[in-house]
């Protein structure tokens, strides 16, 4: 996959080695891949394909494009683990589904599903995919197929970008402003999408790479598969618009254009604003992303706050007591639908119990003094789930999942002394490699580790090698290929990708050229003023604030309920006090809410003198105390290194 900015990959992933091709065949021989159950429930009810052709950005980029997917249809190659090859091929099922009466799907056209339920005069849509283009080929899609009709309501599962960022697809702001088109989520929502968005956005982001296996090809040695769907839109626009009803409380019920829906709050499940519901007339159940057809992330590699796998297991068991007798039928926000009232409350008590068995049996293990990694090196599913194929580790693993209830209980730290205050990864490496013998040592060994298929233990020795000297091409290959190993025999989509996209960097080296991009204006603008401070402190360069010593603002927003705040840097840390002006003010900033937002987007003090200029902002008193705020605000750059050193900042 070529990405405008990112110069052609010269050198090229390997073959599949004998060990690997040997692993990969053994799958077969305690998985039924040949189960056809999931095949018959993917393709059940197809109204109608996909259009033909990519989905494209206003440049003529292609934002989605389904012929870009490797060809699945045949037998797994020896480079893929044929269970992830078997997901890969029901996530290639695409196009316009009926869920049930009056409710469809559009699957394929993004990692995750857009869901239409048909009111007495429009559309209620549930979840706007990634991208507003992505969503607006869906809703295209829809009207073809199904009759035009306006959208009346949408619904918002949770807070994450591909359950939300295509909103702009789907709906006109104006219609949402004017109140013709509600928008509800759950308690909660906004913050976190806001947060989760912005707050952590360069470091999300640049892990996601990793994780989407963006800039890899999509190819039997490449991309094939996310788990979760088929894998994420590149280049697309993404949106964020404000709920105008927020769901506060499990059984809630709203009418909607004739349709009612009564609601089913899990907060801190896989998301930390989230929502199951129920369409009593219609008897359809919707699981958001609580349960799909894989084992999900309780730790996501992209870097999130790990979630609870006890409250998750616990929301689950509730809603088959909630709603036993009155659904027929289950559907979530990505992946196929589960029909029946018997075969839903079956899939619901399995996805209950997986959670629930990863958290009792890592917390028993870590009781006898095991820690993390012992206890992710031990721990197996029970054969009655690991025989599930939607609680197969596509997405989520086992490994990390139990790595992620030991972190949630204990956190990081094992409780040895010995690694209570280790050396950074470069000071850590320069020393091991020294002590090994050096690098041509380390090396050696590590051939020979290679031969023998300990790829693990490739990776994990010749990173010290690639850490202690990034320029030593012999380790950046070594490593580089026992990556691409470990990723053709991963069943994780999250987790080939993750490998080989560091083998991809390891040979070509990291990419540059692209924007950082941790947040854009609609997130900005979407965030609360005390979140709006919050993300400028988190610009604020400590030591450079040092410099310049304590100072002291009133900032005036004009149209905000809490329009004075007491703003400065106190200790290099900045602070926040609203309700009030500061006591004695170095300056005074006036400016409305939007103002607040762009220059908090680009804190700037360009920024500030284009506000000023536009007549929007007005700053009284020592000027040059905003200027040197803003001059030690500091900027992100998403190409920072992973399998390889950073520079330093």
């Amino acid at each position: 996959m070529t990405i405008p900015g990112v110069p052609p990959l010269p050198d090229q992933p390997s073959a599949a080695s004998d060990v690997t091709a040997a692993a990969n065949a053994a799958v077969a021989t305690h998985l039924h891949l040949d189960d056809p159950l999931d095949f018959a429930l993917a393709s059940r009810g197809r109204v109608a394909p996909l259009a033909d052709g990519a989905v494209t950005n206003d440049s003529g980029w292609p934002v989605w494009d389904p012929a870009s997917f490797a060809d699945t249809s045949g037998d797994a190659p020896a480079t893929v683990n044929p269970s992830l090859w078997r997901q890969a091929r029901l996530n290639a099922i695409s196009g316009l589904f009926e869920v049930t009466d009056r409710i469809w799907q559009v699957r394929g056209l993004d990692i995750s599903n857009l869901t239409v339920v048909a009111g007495d005069t429009g559309w209620i849509v549930i979840d706007t995919l990634t991208t507003a283009e992505t969503s607006a080929a869906a809703m295209a899609l829809v009207n073809e197929h199904l009759g035009a009709r306006p959208v009346v309501a949408v619904i918002i599962t949770h807070s994450h970008l591909d359950h939300f960022g295509g909103i702009r697809g789907v709906v006109d702001p104006d219609d949402v402003a004017s109140g013709r088109v509600p928008i509800l989520a759950p308690a909660g929502f906004l913050e976190a999408a806001a947060s989760e968005n912005v707050i952590a956005g360069t470091v999300m982001n640049r892990r996601a790479i990793y994780m989407y296996g963006m800039l890899l090809p999509r190819t039997d040695r490449g991309h094939v598969d996310s788990g979760l769907g088929r894998g994420t839109p590149l280049l697309g626009t993404t949106g964020l618009l404000a709920p105008t009803h927020e769901i506060t409380a499990t059984g809630e019920r709203h009418t909607i254009d004739g349709v009612d829906i009564e609601f089913h709050l899990t907060p801190g499940t896989e998301a930390p604003a989230e929502m199951n519901f129920l369409f009593p007339g219609l008897r359809a159940l919707c699981m958001a992303e609580n349960c799909t057809a894989t084992m999900h992330n309780v730790y996501t590699p992209r870097g999130a706050v790990v979630r609870d796998a006890l409250t998750w297991s616990t929301y689950i068991d509730e809603a088959i007591e909630l709603y036993r007798g009155q659904a027929d039928v289950v559907f979530a926000t990505h992946h196929w639908p589960r029909w029946g009232a018997d075969e839903w409350i079956d899939y619901l008590t399995v996805q209950r119990d997986t959670y629930r068995y990863l958290h009792d049996q890592t917390m028993r293990l870590a009781n006898h003094g095991l820690v993390a990694d012992e206890i992710a090196e031990e721990l197996e599913m029970p054969p009655t789930l690991a025989a599930q194929f939607h609680v197969r580790g596509y997405y989520g693993t086992v490994r990390h999942n139990a790595k992620a209830v030991y972190q949630r209980y204990l956190g990081y730290f094992d409780g040895n002394p010995a690694t209570l205050n280790p050396y950074p990864r470069v000071q850590r490496a320069k020393r091991y490699v020294a002590w090994m013998g050096g690098a041509d040592e380390v090396l050696d060994q590590a051939r020979a580790s290679f031969d023998a298929g300990d790829y693990r233990w490739v990776a994990e020795v010749v990173n010290h090698v690639v850490f202690a000297d990034p320029a030593n091409r012999t380790a950046r290959l070594l490593q580089a290929a026992a990556l691409e190993q470990l990723g053709y025999q991963a069943e994780s989509g999250p987790w080939r990708d993750f490998y080989l996209t560091g083998a991809q960097e390891l040979r070509n080296g990291t990419p540059s050229g692209m924007s950082a991009g941790s947040a854009n204006a609609d997130s900005v603008a979407a965030m609360s003023t005390d979140m709006l401070f919050t993300w400028l402190g988190v610009h604020i360069d400590g030591p450079a604030a040092v410099e310049i010593g304590n100072l002291s603002l009133t900032v005036h927003v004009t149209d905000d309920a809490s329009p004075m705040w007491d703003v400065g840097l106190s200790n290099a840390a900045l602070y926040a006090t609203p309700g009030r002006p500061a006591p004695n003010p170095d300056a005074t900033v006036q400016l409305p809410r939007a103002s607040l937002a762009r220059l908090v987007l680009t804190p700037t003090v360009d920024t500030l003198s284009t506000l000023e200029a536009e007549g929007t902002t007005v700053v009284t008193g020592d000027r040059s105390a905003v200027e040197r705020l803003l001059g030690v605000c500091d900027s992100f750059n998403l190409w920072f290194g992973i399998i390889e050193p950073r520079p330093s900042i």
